[in-house]
């Protein structure tokens, strides 16, 4: 089996324009995140982290160009003519660097899509810098050393990070466990860790650090 060569697909109005990776990168970086807030609570030591939602995976990596071509050495039968065809890289890098402009009618920068191996990724590009370092002697640049960030595009059939919450107006009836308070059941619950309140209230629960693993607390609905 041959060697695979990463590619690029730029999705845009008027079609797809793929671009061959002259070398595969030797590495990328995969990247997932999360959104968290946190919530103080009177009698507590610390504050109540709640997860708020996933963050997009990004894509990070490097790609090295290069267009030189070697000069050949004058034969006798060259009559002193060369047969190096080096070619302007910067005409790779202004191919990748449209992922990065707004494409026409669509409003937004294309989708991009990066193939290698096992990866699919498709997302945007976010970051694109390039750096040239190399020349031939009129200027022309042969070499360029070209950093990427992608986001990836979360279609609403994907799969959600984190479940939903529960439908917060209907009554329903939870059991305390060991390590959970009245906060950690508003959080997940109701989505805010501050309506701790409204059940503490609906139960006749004076102090909300008196309750007890086993115990069933009535969620009234919203």
């Amino acid at each position: 089996m041959g060697l695979t060569k990463a590619k690029l697909e730029i999705e845009k109005e008027i079609g797809i324009s793929v671009i061959d990776v002259l070398f595969n990168p030797s590495e990328y970086q995969l990247t997932d995140s999360a959104n968290y807030s946190e919530k103080k609570v009177p009698g507590l030591d610390g504050p109540i982290i709640q997860y708020i939602s996933g963050e997009a995976t990004e894509l990070s990596l490097n790609l090295f160009l290069d267009t030189y071509v070697p000069k050949k050495s004058p034969s006798l039968f060259s009559f002193g003519r060369s047969g190096g065809s080096s070619t302007d890289v910067s005409d790779i890098t202004k191919r990748i660097a449209d992922a990065t402009s707004i494409d026409g009618s669509l409003h937004r920068p294309p989708k991009v899509t990066f193939k290698w191996g096992s990866l699919n990724f498709k997302g945007v590009v976010t970051k694109f810098s390039h750096t040239y370092t190399m020349f031939t002697e009129s200027g022309m640049p042969v070499r360029a050393k070209v950093s990427l960030t992608f986001k990836s595009l979360m279609s609403p059939k994907d799969k959600r990070r984190e479940s939903p919450f529960e439908s917060p107006d209907r009554t329903k009836y939870r059991t305390i466990r060991q390590g959970i308070g009245l906060w950690d059941i508003a959080g997940m619950e109701y989505g805010d860790p501050d309506l701790w309140k409204v059940i503490a209230r609906e139960n006749g629960i004076l102090n909300p650090l008196d309750v007890r693993p086993g115990q069933v607390v009535k969620l009234p609905a919203l």
